[in-house]
């Protein structure tokens, strides 16, 4: 079976111990954030999980993107899913017991419902199937449109956006940097069926970031959970391509009662 090579960063971290399950491609995204009070997300965390804080703030993420070059080890391509857009609301989380930073995703929209029904089964992850479009209108320009299927209400996304370009302030994320808050994190969180955390290592390179702006004509992905984002601009930023590798899903391990993890990470 063909391997694929796994790229490091210059400065390597450690692969996570066996051997991944997944891999796919995520392709020019936007990352849109808005700081909100932590009280707004702890009750959607299952046990064992905390919301995890920069300079006071918890954060919450929409991103767009198209994904691409999909494979799970040992099985085949799933058919129709190739490529397609994705959208994902997602927060910042800390395992109480160790520490360890990751992502935790509220919501997944995806226009492939062939790809929802596998995330969902193999992944445990809050996938829907969604109607999309995703333009490019120039080399870094992009139009992207979700509304969500089988919903009461309607759950839409519409925004254009673009990158700016790489910049020197952006070529490596700063350790005590939001940007390295918001995208160094080699943990996946979740939940099973039963409502326990779950856990999954990821392995990249650091996010090559670039400046952003962006249009939001509309977006009720928070509002779906009852969040109330600030009225303010969201912080922005534009990634063209990484690949990512995902390994197996594992229970958390309970910690002990009252044991908790500091969470806030000074800016600087």
């Amino acid at each position: 079976m063909r391997q694929f090579k796994i790229r490091t960063s210059r400065s390597p971290r450690p692969l996570p111990p066996g051997r991944w399950v997944m891999t796919q491609r995520w392709n020019d995204l936007l990352f849109a954030h808005w700081p909100v009070p932590a009280a707004s997300l702890a009750p959607l965390l299952p046990e064992g999980l905390q919301v995890d804080t920069y300079s006071g703030s918890a954060w919450l993420g929409v991103v767009p993107f198209w994904m691409d070059g999909i494979k799970f080890r040992g099985l085949p391509s799933v058919p129709g899913a190739r490529s397609f857009p994705e959208l994902n609301l997602r927060t910042y989380v800390r395992d109480q017991k160790t520490g360890a930073p990751g992502v935790y995703f509220l919501s997944l929209d995806a226009g492939n419902l062939l790809a929802v029904a596998f995330a969902r089964a193999i992944y445990s992850l809050p996938y829907y199937w969604a109607q999309m479009r995703f333009d490019q209108r120039s080399e870094r320009e992009f139009s992207f449109y979700s509304r969500r299927h089988l919903t009461s209400q309607p759950v839409i996304f519409s925004a254009r956006y673009r990158g700016l370009g790489p910049s020197r302030r952006l070529v490596e994320s700063r350790i005590g940097s939001l940007e390295y808050f918001l995208t160094e994190r080699y943990s996946l969180f979740t939940r099973d069926r039963t409502g326990q955390a779950m856990r999954a290592s990821i392995h990249h390179i650091p996010w090559p970031l670039e400046e952003a702006e962006a249009e939001i004509e509309r977006n009720d992905l928070a509002s779906a959970f009852g969040i109330q984002l600030p009225d303010q601009a969201p912080v922005l930023h534009y990634s063209r391509r990484l690949a990512v590798y995902v390994w197996q899903l594992e229970r958390l391990q309970p910690s002990r009662a009252g044991q908790r993890i500091p969470a806030a990470v000074p800016s600087t």
